[in-house]
C-alpha cells in the first residue's frame, strides 16, 4: 500500500478510513530522550465505529486508493522488545486515590472563569502477556488505517478494558459474557458518550482503561504514509476492538518534531505543524473530521519543562530522582493535527510588580460590541463548552503564562508579558467568549520557520517579535490569538481552504491591535488602510511570482470536502514545496473579508461575526457555510449581485487578483499615512541625488517621525531605487534608528543596504553552490543542502527562514520558483 509521490509537486495523502471508525480519545504515555532524540511509549486509541456516529457523507472520483478490503502483508504478532520505563503491572488491587472523580450527581469544580483546575495523575506503562495469533491472515477482516510516517511501531494490542475495577457500571446488558469483545466495545461506547458534566469521571476512566492489560496482539503493517491494523475474525468495524494500544517510538529525522537547541544552548524539541502535522509524532487520524479529545503523560529529565495543548496548567510530579512527569488533558474535541508539545529548559517569565498607574487603562466597550451573548444550545458535539458558562462569557482576560529560554527573560518582560492582557481583552471585546480557558505563550528557538503558530491553549512566537518596538510583537500576538476562534474553535473541514483560518486571522489582527492600542475610530481606520496598502503590494508581488494553480483559495472547487468511501482523501498541493513560501491564502482571504466588511459596514459585519462564532464554534466548516450565513444577514439593498456562486467564481476559485479588488484599489485614494510616506520618499530621493557637499544656503531636509508600518512602506519604496549611496544609508540609519527596529524592518534595512545584490537576485536565482557563494549568501547553503539530502521539505523550511531574514520580499518571491534547481544542483555538488 506504499504510495510513491513526487515531493516537488504532489498532494498530501490522508489515509485514515474515518468513514468506518473514528478515534474519540487518545491517551498518550511517553518518555522524551534527548540523548537519542527519540520520543517513545504507548498511545491508546478509544474508537467508535461508523454505526454509532453520524457524519455527512461525501463521495468523489478523486479518491485515495485505499479501501478497507485490500490485502496487505501483515506482520505476525510475536514477542517484541517493549519499553519498560516506569513500567508496572496492572492489578485489580491498584489504588485510585490520586484521582478526583465527580459522580453523576456531584458538582464540577471548575472555577468561575470556566477553567479546569490542575487535575493530575502519575501514569505508568502496563505490562501484559502476549497472545499470538499465527493463523490465516486472509483479506476479509476489517482494516483500521491510521495516518503514520517516520515512526517505528513495535507492537499493537487490544486493551482489556473489562478488567478495570468498577467498569461494570458501563455495561447495559447483564447477560454479556465477561471478557467478550462485545462487552469491551460496549464499555468503550458508554465511556465515549458520557455527558459533558461528567468530564472528570470520563477522564479518570480513560486513564484507568489506558493502563489495563492487553488481551491479544493485533496484526499490523506500515507503509510510507499509514499504519494498518487488523484482528483475525473481526470482519466489520463493529467487531473490531474499540480500545487499541500501540507501542512505538519516533525517529530523530521525523518530520513532525524538531530536535534543536534554544537560544541559551540547551536542548529542546517541539512540534512544527504542517505540512505533515502529527503523523510522525504518534499514529493518528489526520482528517479534520476525526475530532477527538486527548490526555498525555510525558516524562523527561527534571531540568526540563513540558508544555502542551492542555486545559490544565500542569505542574511536574517527581517520579524518581532526576525525572519528572507532566500530565495534560483536553475535553474539547479537535482534530489531531492541532496537538502541540514543546519540551525544553524553558523559564517561566513572571510579571514584575507594578503600580496601578503602570497598568494599561481600560475604556468602556461600546454596547454594540459588548452585546455578544447568545441564547440557545450549541450546535457541536457535547463537551464542557465555555459559551454555555456565564462566568466564562464575561472573562475578558483568560489566565496565561509566558515561557522562554533564560536569555530572553528580560525581553519577554519588557515587551511580550505586558501586551498579552490588552490583546486578549481586545479579542474578547470584538468576538466575545474566549473558546479556551487558558493560554501559554512560548518563545521558540531561532530556527522556528515562521513568526508564530497557534494551537489549543498554547502559542509559539518567534524571538524576532521581541526586537524593536512592540508593534510586530503585538500584531503577531493578535494574529495568533485570533486563531483561537478561526482555525481552532472553528476549523476548516477541508485543509485546502486555509483562507478560513489565515484570512480571518490576518483580517482580525488589525482590528484586535487597534482595540488593544485604544485608538480612536479615525486612527484605527487610517492604520488599517495603511496595512491594506502594504498587503496590496505584497499580494501583487506574490501573484506575479507564483504559478496560477497555487493562487486559488479553493483549488478542489466543487469537490471541496469530498472524500472516498472509506474517508481517505488527498490535500491538493499539500506537499508542494512552493506552498511553504506562499501567503496568498493570508492576503487574498484578508481582502475578501475586508471587501465583505465594507459592503455590510463594520458594525453589522462584526455583529454577524459574533453570531457566526456562536453558531459554529466546536465545528468544522466549508466556505459556503460562512458565505451563506453572511448573505442571509445582508439586507437586500446591500447585496448588489453578491451570491455564494459569484464569490466562489471571483475570489475563491480563480487565480490572479479579483476584479472587485482591482477596481477598489485603482479607484481608491491613498490614505493620509501612505501619502505622508510618499512625501518622505521624495525627500530621500532628493538627498540621494545631491552631491556630497551641500550648496551654500541650501536647506537640509527635515524628516517626519513615522509609524512602524510607515517605515516598512518607506523602505519598500526605496528598494525600487537602483542604488542608494553609502551617505544616504547612514543618514537613514541615524534618522530612524533602524538598528533598534523590529525584525521586519531590519530585514528590509539589509535589503536596502544591498540594493545591487537584490537586483541580481531578482534577475536569476543561483543555479549551483558556487554561484550561491558568489552572491555572498552568509549561511552555509551547500552544507545545509547536503545535510538535508533526501529531505526536500526540511531544506525548503531552511531556505524560507534564511530568505525571510536576509532578503527583501520581491527577491524572496523570485527565489521560490527555482528552489528545486538549487536543491538538486547543490546535492549533485558532492
Amino acid at each position: 500500500m506504499d504510495i510513491t509521490l513526487d515531493p516537488s509537486r504532489d498532494d498530501l495523502p490522508l489515509m485514515a478510513n474515518t468513514s468506518h471508525m473514528l478515534v474519540r480519545h487518545y491517551a498518550l504515555d511517553l518518555d522524551v530522550d534527548f540523548e537519542s532524540q527519540v520520543i517513545e511509549g504507548t498511545i491508546v486509541l478509544f474508537l467508535e465505529d461508523g454505526n454509532r456516529f453520524k457524519e455527512p457523507s461525501h463521495s468523489s472520483t478523486e479518491t485515495c486508493p485505499l479501501e478497507s478490503n485490500e490485502a496487505f502483508n501483515f506482520r505476525t504478532p510475536e514477542p517484541c522488545p517493549v519499553p519498560v520505563t516506569n513500567a508496572r503491572t496492572f492489578s485489580s488491587k491498584m489504588a485510585y486515590n490520586d484521582f478526583t472523580i465527580c459522580g453523576k450527581g456531584e458538582k464540577d469544580t471548575s472555577d468561575k472563569g470556566g477553567n479546569h483546575d490542575n487535575w493530575e495523575q502519575a501514569s505508568g506503562i502496563s505490562s501484559s502477556k502476549y497472545c499470538c495469533d499465527t493463523g490465516d491472515h486472509g483479506s476479509e477482516d476489517f482494516l483500521l488505517v491510521l495516518d503514520c510516517c517516520d515512526l517505528s511501531v513495535l507492537k499493537v494490542e487490544e486493551v482489556d478494558v473489562a478488567a478495570v475495577p468498577g467498569i461494570e457500571k458501563f455495561t447495559r446488558s447483564p447477560r454479556l459474557t465477561v471478557g467478550s469483545e462485545v462487552l469491551r466495545n460496549e464499555i468503550i461506547h458508554e465511556l465515549v458518550t458520557m455527558p459533558a458534566d461528567r468530564w472528570r469521571e470520563q477522564l479518570d476512566y480513560y486513564a484507568r482503561c489506558s493502563q489495563a492489560p492487553g488481551c491479544g496482539e493485533l496484526f499490523f503493517d506500515t507503509d510510507t504514509w499509514s499504519l494498518q491494523i487488523r484482528k483475525k475474525g473481526a470482519q466489520t468495524a463493529t467487531d473490531f476492538p474499540h480500545a487499541v494500544r500501540i507501542w512505538y517510538k519516533t525517529k530523530p529525522e521525523g518530520r513532525s518534531v524538531t530536535w534543536t537547541s534554544d537560544q541559551s544552548g540547551r536542548p529542546c524539541v517541539y512540534t512544527i505543524g504542517s505540512p505533515i502535522n502529527n503523523r510522525a509524532l504518534f499514529p493518528c487520524q489526520e482528517p479534520p473530521v476525526a475530532m477527538s479529545t486527548w490526555q498525555a503523560t510525558v516524562r523527561a529529565a527534571a531540568s526540563f519543562v513540558v508544555l502542551m495543548s492542555g486545559e490544565n496548567s500542569a505542574k511536574p510530579t517527581q517520579i524518581r530522582e532526576g525525572c519528572s512527569s507532566w500530565h495534560y488533558y483536553v475535553t474539547m474535541p479537535m482534530p489531531a493535527s492541532t496537538f502541540t508539545i514543546a519540551v525544553g529548559c524553558w523559564t517561566e517569565v513572571m510579571p514584575e510588580t507594578c503600580s496601578s498607574d503602570d497598568r494599561p487603562s481600560k475604556r468602556p466597550i461600546p454596547s454594540s460590541k459588548a452585546d455578544f451573548r447568545c441564547v440557545g444550545a450549541c450546535g457541536h458535539m457535547e463537551y464542557p463548552c465555555r459559551f454555555q458558562n456565564a462566568a466564562a462569557t464575561t472573562q475578558e482576560v483568560i489566565p496565561h503564562r509566558v515561557f522562554a529560554p533564560l536569555c530572553l527573560k528580560d525581553a519577554c518582560q519588557e515587551t511580550l508579558l505586558r501586551l498579552i492582557p490588552s490583546c486578549l481583552s481586545a479579542a474578547h471585546s470584538v468576538l466575545g467568549t474566549h473558546p479556551f480557558s487558558r493560554l501559554d505563550v512560548l518563545v521558540v528557538p531561532a530556527n522556528f520557520p515562521s513568526l508564530g503558530m497557534a494551537s489549543p491553549h498554547i502559542v509559539f512566537l518567534s524571538q524576532s517579535t521581541l526586537t524593536g518596538s512592540s508593534h510586530l510583537c503585538g500584531t503577531r500576538l493578535c494574529h495568533e490569538i485570533a486563531h483561537a476562534w478561526f482555525g481552532l474553535a472553528i476549523g476548516a473541514r477541508d485543509w485546502t481552504e486555509e483562507w478560513l483560518s489565515e484570512g480571518f486571522a490576518t483580517h482580525l489582527e488589525d482590528v484586535f491591535w487597534a482595540e488593544a492600542q485604544q485608538l480612536s475610530p479615525d486612527e484605527a481606520q487610517e492604520q488599517q488602510e495603511l496595512r491594506a496598502c502594504l498587503r496590496w503590494h505584497r499580494l501583487q508581488d506574490e501573484l506575479r511570482n507564483s504559478s496560477e494553480e497555487m493562487q486559488v483559495l479553493r483549488p478542489s472547487k466543487e469537490k471541496t470536502g469530498h472524500v472516498s468511501e472509506s474517508g481517505a482523501s488527498v490535500i491538493k498541493h499539500g506537499l508542494n514545496p512552493e506552498k511553504i513560501f506562499m501567503q496568498v491564502h493570508y492576503l487574498k482571504g484578508y481582502f475578501l473579508l475586508r471587501f465583505l466588511a465594507k459592503r455590510l459596514g463594520d458594525e453589522t459585519y462584526f455583529s454577524f461575526l459574533r453570531k457566526f462564532v456562536y453558531t459554529f464554534h466546536g465545528q468544522l466548516i466549508l466556505s459556503q457555510d460562512f458565505l451563506q450565513m453572511l448573505l442571509e444577514n445582508i439586507p437586500e439593498e446591500k447585496r448588489l449581485g453578491l451570491s455564494v456562486e459569484s464569490i466562489f467564481q471571483d475570489w475563491l476559485e480563480s487565480s490572479g487578483i479579483p476584479q472587485q479588488l482591482q477596481r477598489e484599489r485603482q479607484a481608491g485614494a491613498e490614505c493620509g499615512l501612505a501619502r505622508q510616506v510618499g512625501a518622505e520618499v521624495s525627500k530621500w530621493i532628493r538627498v540621494n541625488r545631491r552631491p556630497r557637499k551641500r550648496k551654500r544656503g541650501e536647506r537640509a531636509e527635515v524628516f517626519e517621525k513615522l509609524l512602524p508600518d510607515q517605515l516598512v512602506l518607506l523602505l519598500e519604496r526605496l528598494l525600487e531605487q537602483k542604488t542608494l549611496s553609502a551617505r544616504t544609508l547612514r543618514s537613514l540609519h541615524r534618522t530612524y534608528r533602524l538598528q533598534e527596529q523590529d525584525a521586519e524592518l531590519q530585514r528590509l534595512t539589509k535589503a536596502v543596504e544591498r540594493t545591487g545584490l537584490s537586483e541580481r537576485c531578482r534577475l536569476a536565482f543561483p543555479s549551483n553552490a558556487f554561484q550561491v557563494q558568489r552572491l555572498r549568501l552568509d549561511m552555509p547553503t551547500t552544507k545545509c543542502a547536503l545535510r538535508f539530502s533526501g529531505q526536500r521539505e526540511a531544506f525548503f523550511q531552511f531556505l524560507k527562514q534564511y530568505f525571510f531574514l536576509n532578503l527583501n520580499y520581491k527577491s524572496f518571491c523570485a527565489h521560490k520558483k527555482n528552489v528545486n534547481d538549487l536543491y538538486n544542483s547543490t546535492i549533485h555538488c558532492r
